[in-house]
């Protein structure tokens, strides 16, 4: 088991660890297989899209704060319930496969963690199979 530690600077942003995992994969030595990709933090999650243009992140994050908004009916003493239902909404590991020693992304695609209740010290885990 690989890890990545994050530092988030944010209550929420998105950070981008494609080149981060690519490295990981070529240094892992499989050939071909797959990366598991593992958040294990309940306030923060993981996704692939679009890494090309900045905006579809903007927009993932400007809508997912429409659909669980700060001001709801939340029961959650801490006060960061939203953030737990975000990182349920978008999910806590990601699969991908490994290609000729290569992680193996669409064109436009990245790999993206997802702060949201930070700033906070994270870490993200790495399983390599070949």
């Amino acid at each position: 088991m690989l890890e990545i530690p994050l530092r988030t600077t944010s209550r929420e942003e998105l950070i981008d660890l494609t080149e981060s995992l690519r490295e990981a994969v070529r240094d892992g030595g499989a050939d071909s297989g797959a990366c598991l990709v593992y958040c294990p933090h309940t306030t923060a999650g993981l996704f692939v899209n679009e890494g090309y243009d900045p905006a579809v992140g903007d927009d993932i994050q400007s809508f997912l704060r429409r659909l669980v908004p700060d001001d709801g009916r939340w029961t959650h003493a801490e006060g960061n319930a939203p953030a737990h239902v975000k990182a349920t909404l978008v999910g806590h590991s990601v699969w991908l496969p490994i290609v000729a020693g290569e992680l193996c992304l669409g064109r436009w695609q990245a790999v993206f963690f997802a702060e949201f209740d930070g700033p906070r010290d994270r870490r993200i885990l790495l399983h390599i199979g070949g």
